[in-house]
């Protein structure tokens, strides 16, 4: 039986990552939405699909009850942010339809409160699940992968550096900036410490890239995994571009906001976006992520486990897209049957999202020091 996934986004950056790997299973037919109906056209007329992909024009500030209701969606996933300006809406209307709900969300509060709807969608019978991305999907999954090696995990240090050349899209620039300069907590040392957006200005050297900057990001992690792993005592997570000018450019403006000069920055991101494209040749299609685990081994002793992924090519988006296409894989083959409203932890384990890298321009590899 043929599935109707439909994608909220599915010709922008990252919707049309996931609806191109979606278009090529038997029994799955994507629906492209936006607001842009000839956006949406143009798009599924190029999309190589086994199965025609439809074109709706979408505006979820709108009557988006009334829209599923003639779309009939088996699933949806959202990818239309910034999320961290958004409602449930759309989550509560796949719910009253009994459609299974995913997104791509990284805005913290959003993602972390997505439990809200678990009673709501238990009782429909449909899967709700926010932050089908890099975090905390793909950053869970390593910490589960290799929390069993220590005896006591106590702090997490990991971050990601972008590709210049990498599409990227107004969402996900507004995103950035609606935190860049402004206070948020992380846990430092067992206590919640206020830190500031792209701030924290550090270097580090990734294998075959060079030496990158990188800055304070607010993600759900910060959130998540103090309840989900109570042991920390430590996490920072931090963001970098390619291009230092930018990168530092940034990181000025920050200080900016941070004493008061500028009070919306995300206001500047049509701008900011147009500035950002002159300096794509300058840059790379290479992206990567870190994240090291340090804290005791079996024996007391200290520990410290790292592990780096780099993406050439361009393929850095898959990164981020990939829970997303695994969670409608496994929903259209049956092989989840939980039901309620999680974050995306838990559900794809590190092994399966690798291999599903597997065949792209991405490696990684793993390091132990003890």
């Amino acid at each position: 039986m043929i599935k109707r996934v439909l994608i909220i986004g599915g010709y922008g950056n990252f919707g049309s990552f996931i609806a191109e790997a979606l278009a090529k299973i038997s029994n799955i037919q994507v629906i492209i939405a936006g607001r842009s109906i000839d956006k949406a056209r143009r798009f599924a007329s190029e999309v190589d699909a086994i199965n025609q992909p439809e074109a709706v024009a979408l505006d979820i500030n709108t009557d988006i009850t009334g829209a599923l209701k003639s779309i009939r969606p088996t699933i949806v996933v959202h990818t239309s942010g910034p999320f961290q300006r958004q409602g449930y809406d759309v989550a509560t209307a796949c719910i009253s339809l009994r459609v299974h709900y995913i997104d791509l969300a990284d805005g913290r509060d959003f993602v972390d409160g997505i439990v809200d709807l678990n009673d709501q969608a238990s009782a429909q019978g449909v899967l709700v699940v926010s932050g089908a991305s890099s975090v905390p999907c793909l950053t869970s999954a390593i910490v589960d992968r290799y929390r069993p090696g220590f005896s006591s995990l106590e702090s997490l240090e990991y971050g990601i550096t972008t590709a210049q050349k990498t599409a990227r899209g107004l969402a996900t620039t507004a995103a950035i900036l609606g935190y860049t300069g402004k206070p948020f907590k992380t846990l430092s040392n067992g206590n919640a410490v206020d830190v500031y957006g792209w701030q924290g200005l550090r270097v580090r050297k990734y294998k075959n890239l060079g030496w990158r900057l990188l800055g304070n990001c607010d993600v759900p992690d910060l959130t998540i995994f103090p309840k989900r792993y109570p042991e920390l005592k430590t996490i920072r997570f931090y963001a970098g571009l390619e291009i230092p000018f930018i990168h530092v450019t940034l990181w000025a403006l920050s200080w900016l906001v941070r004493i008061g000069l500028i009070r919306h920055l995300e206001k500047a991101a049509p701008l900011l976006l147009r500035i950002s494209f002159l300096f794509d040749w300058f840059g790379s299609s290479n992206s990567a992520f870190h994240m090291t685990l340090s804290g005791k081994d079996k024996r007391g002793a200290d520990k410290s486990t790292i592990f780096e992924l780099a993406a050439g090519s361009g393929d850095g988006p898959y990164i981020p897209c990939m829970p997303a296409i695994l969670m409608a894989k496994k929903l259209v083959k049956g092989e989840v049957s939980t039901v309620g409203a999680y974050p995306c932890v838990g559900f794809i384990s590190l092994d399966e999202y690798l291999d599903a890298l597997s065949e792209m321009d991405i490696s990684w590899n793993v390091n132990d020091a003890v």
